[in-house]
């Protein structure tokens, strides 16, 4: 479990810190499957993970920012790129544990700074990945003395198609590849797991890690689906090829190093290699087989339009007990939020490649957040009919207020940055690389405000409330920065910067409303604490 946390808490680490980065580096790595390859390879290494490639990937085909094809092939980069980390992790590197520990906690536990925190997690994640692996192997020198191995694994030689099985189960079960070939590799180094057995077992690991993706991205849209189903059927075929030439022929695995565990490790690499050089050829022809296997049905739902959410959890009949009524208005709210989020969330990708059409079916989701508004306003009125206390009073106006901001969000995306970007692409206008990294680094900047937000509705946690009314000034300083830089390059001249200079500096300026719009949550609960002042004028003698 340690192990398992360890990969997650490097990915998430290196997504907090440098997310923006890397989905811009994925959206612009669009001249050739080749290249996308390339670009799935080093997001893998960076994230420990194919699968974060393939829901980013998957994600992008959505927005119609990657086409099929070119997310196949980033996906397939990224496989060799997880067997790479495997190849990197497999090394002896428990002397540099305690180093490790102390730089990754000093940098998280005594900055301030967001990326410099995650930084810490990384390095923090990476010392627990090598303990683990560490405490893995010596937990298990016992087994060489267990009785009941000795069967087991005898069973498993004479059946390598259950060692496939199970091994894919487990990649599939722990939602990691690289955990479960790591921890093969460690059995494999205590000779507990002969190479006739592992064998078969790291490629049905292979399988079970295309699985992951193929589930995780299951409520998607059909063309999103095709990413992960085309490259877990390039997979399971190379796999099942691997399988018979193992039981069908002499394949020389001593060439591929000294020891079982070295050997197993590069058999890993070696599988994945060849199967991006065989494959990408081949992911046109996929395509089109994805899109037999996946059709579009005539009469689909517009999956951005349509309203995952229905059903409304206000409660009609509580509203003669405010306490039950506020609760479930609350919970609306935060539905409502989430829907906020959902139209927030791609107008980056809007912005790059989104077309007319792409960018009305997001702005449809303003419709959900209106009628939302609507629903909760008029079912707090309705609850404040009856006999209230001060406090579920005042509970009822806050939830109101956040309400109207909510909804007045949502018109600032609908009306402002996705007529932005309909102008963009009506222009097809290009931003500078300087200036559309800072509008990436400010939405990503807002968007973990907003889920920072919900939490606080929910929570109502003091000192998450804190953290998030700082992030106001933070972003106030943020979008002046960019905006300086900004002038900076019009008065140098910059072609890029001239023809989206309007768009620039409105986006920019709509990101700041909007952060400043969800920071209005945290007031009520830093009021009622006395630790927020009434008024930032300074008092006159």
């Amino acid at each position: 479990m340690l192990l398992l946390w360890a990969v997650r808490m490097v990915r998430t680490g290196v997504e907090r810190a440098h997310g923006t980065r890397l989905k811009s580096a994925l959206r612009d790595a669009r001249g050739g499957n080749a290249q996308m390859a390339v670009a799935g390879t080093v997001l893998a290494v960076v994230l420990q993970s194919s699968t974060a490639v393939g829901v980013l990937a998957a994600g992008f085909a959505t927005s119609g920012i990657l086409t099929v094809n070119a997310g196949i092939a980033a996906l397939l980069g990224a496989d060799l790129g997880s067997a790479l980390v495997v190849k990197i992790l497999s090394f002896d590197l428990s002397g540099f544990i305690p180093l490790l520990l102390l730089v990754g906690a000093a940098l998280f536990l005594k900055f301030e700074a967001r990326t410099v925190r995650q930084t810490g997690r990384i390095v923090l994640g990476i010392a627990f990945i090598l303990l683990s692996l560490k405490m893995v192997g010596e937990a298990t020198e016992p087994l060489r003395d267990s009785a009941i191995l000795p069967g087991l694994i005898g069973y498993l030689k004479d059946d390598p198609l259950t060692a496939f099985l199970v091994a894919a189960a487990i990649a599939w079960l722990v939602h990691s590849s690289v955990a479960t070939v790591l921890l093969f590799v460690t059995f494999a180094a205590r000779d507990l797991l002969p190479l006739e057995v592992a064998l078969p077992m790291v490629l049905g690991a292979n399988v079970g890690g295309g699985l992951i993706a193929v589930w995780l991205t299951r409520g998607m849209e059909i063309e999103a689906r095709r990413i992960p189903l085309g490259n877990l059927i390039f997979r399971g075929t190379g796999a099942i090829a691997g399988l018979t030439a193992l039981q069908f022929f002499d394949v020389p695995i001593h060439y591929l190093g000294q020891g079982e565990a070295v050997q197993l490790v590069n058999f890993h690499l070696a599988f994945n290699l060849v199967l991006v050089v065989l494959t990408i050829p081949l992911v046109r022809p996929m395509e089109r087989l994805t899109a037999v296997l996946l059709p579009i049905p005539a009469s689909a739902p517009d999956p951005i339009g349509a309203d995952p959410l229905e059903v409304s959890t206000l409660d009609r009949g509580s509203t003669d007990r405010p306490n039950v009524a506020l609760a479930s208005a609350k919970r609306e709210l935060l539905r409502m939020g989430e829907t906020v989020a959902a139209m927030y969330r791609p107008v980056m990708e809007m912005m790059d490649g989104g077309n007319l059409e792409q960018i009305a079916r997001v702005r449809k989701i303003d419709e959900q957040v209106n009628r939302k508004h609507t629903d909760i306003k008029l079912f707090i009125a309705e609850v404040n009919r009856g006999k209230l206390s001060e406090d579920e009073i005042r509970e009822g106006m806050d939830l109101t207020e956040f309400s109207i901001n909510l909804e007045h969000i949502g018109d600032i995306i609908a009306k402002n940055l996705l007529a932005l970007a309909a102008e963009r692409a009506r222009k097809k206008l290009r931003f500078s690389p300087e200036g559309w990294a800072e509008m990436c680094n400010l939405h990503a900047r807002v968007e973990t405000n907003m889920q920072l937000a919900l939490n606080v509705l929910i929570s109502g946690d003091i000192e998450s409330a804190r953290q998030l009314v700082g992030e106001k000034e933070a972003m106030r300083q943020l979008a002046r920065d960019s905006n300086d830089r900004h002038l900076e390059r019009l008065r140098e001249g910059h072609a890029d910067s001239i023809e989206t200079s309007d768009i620039h500096l409105e986006t920019v300026r709509a990101f700041k409303e909007i952060n400043s719009l969800l920071v209005t949550v945290a007031y009520p609960i830093l009021t009622e604490s006395g630790q927020l002042l009434r008024s930032r004028l300074a008092q006159l003698d």
